[in-house]
């Protein structure tokens, strides 16, 4: 009996590495069929989507013939491109009629010159040569250089316009000598009268540039011209007073009349007429009768040398008055000889 258990259970203990092997590959065999079958799945869900997208494309309406052969022929990314220069030209136009231009302006070239400054191409030295009624900061500041200014970026041309374009400078040369040294040479106008027009009074240059406004007492020695077109004419009339000093020394003021002839206010407040034609000998024949009969000291207001054969004087009310009363007593004396 013992012996015939022991042998039963020997046995079946045989037996079961043998049942366990077995269910181990069938639980392989159960997993890889559904992996192949997930992947079968997956499959066919891909192609059904390929499908449906194919049909929607199908199915959509062709664009229209301009559309097509923009996307045809147009290059790629171009609408990329299109995008930013709208908001590049969006933001233009925001500055520009915001009133914003040259501040953005102003701040890119303050950036850019510092910049520059940091690199080493800053200012560092100017030189400026043939002023005497501009100051150095005045020229500077008329040619556009200030502390942030650098030597790289300045533009020696525009300088030099703005400088030339100020009534006072007549030339200007700009020179660049790198790293930092600005050298500006100027040839200024000189102060030559003061013009009186429509009751401004303004200084001039010889050729009639107007310098600046009258403001400054230093310019009060200048002769004075009066009138319209003044300004251009003054320069040879006043060359042709000055032959005759007799005459220029006791001038105080010389009238343009009608843009054609001149009349002289002296500082007596004598005024002379002077023709239109032959002024040379008019101004002569006025020197010579101040040197033989002291013209100019007689109780006389005006003196009219228009006419060619004569000369008219006015007298003063007093010398008239005076004259009327010789006059009158004259007759009287010859009344009383006649009775």
């Amino acid at each position: 009996m013992d012996g015939a258990g022991s042998l039963t259970r020997s046995f079946m203990r045989s037996l079961r590495p043998q049942a366990d092997l077995k269910a181990a590959a069938i639980g392989a065999v159960v997993l890889l069929r559904e992996w192949v079958q997930e992947k079968r799945d997956e499959t066919r869900v891909a192609a059904q989507d390929r499908i449906k997208k194919k049909k929607a494309l199908v199915e959509r309406e062709p664009p229209p013939r301009l559309v097509a052969l923009v996307e045809r022929y147009l290059p790629r990314r171009v609408g990329i491109t299109m995008t930013v220069l709208l908001l590049i030209g969006s933001c233009g136009l925001g500055i520009v009629k915001g009133g914003h231009l040259q501040d953005f302006i102003t701040a890119v070239s303050d950036a850019r010159n510092a910049m520059a400054n940091s690199a080493g191409f800053r200012i560092t030295s100017v030189v400026i040569n043939g002023r005497k009624q501009l100051s150095q900061d005045e020229i500077l500041a008329i040619g556009g250089v200030s502390g942030r200014s650098s030597l790289l970026f300045l533009d020696a041309d525009d300088v030099r316009d703005k400088l030339k374009a100020n009534p006072w400078i007549a030339d200007a040369t700009v020179l660049k000598l790198y790293p930092g040294r600005l050298m500006i040479d100027v040839t200024e106008r000189k102060a030559f009268a003061l013009w009186q027009e429509a009751g401004r009074l303004s200084v001039i240059a010889d050729d009639g540039a107007l310098l600046e406004p009258y403001v400054s007492r230093r310019f009060l020695s200048l002769p004075l011209v009066v009138g319209k077109g003044a300004d251009t004419q003054a320069r040879d009339f006043l060359a042709l007073l000055a032959r005759y000093p007799q005459v220029n020394s006791v001038t105080k003021a010389v009238i343009y009349v009608g843009e054609r002839r001149w009349n002289l206010r002296l500082k007596d407040g004598l005024d002379i007429r002077l023709p239109e034609q032959d002024v040379g000998n008019a101004l002569a024949a006025l020197s010579k009768l101040d040197q033989d009969d002291r013209l100019f000291s007689k109780d006389i207001v005006a003196i009219d040398m228009r006419l060619p054969d004569r000369l008219v004087v006015q007298l003063s009310d007093d010398a008239a008055k005076a004259r009327d009363d010789l006059f009158k007593d004259k007759k009287k004396k010859k009344a009383g000889d006649a009775a």
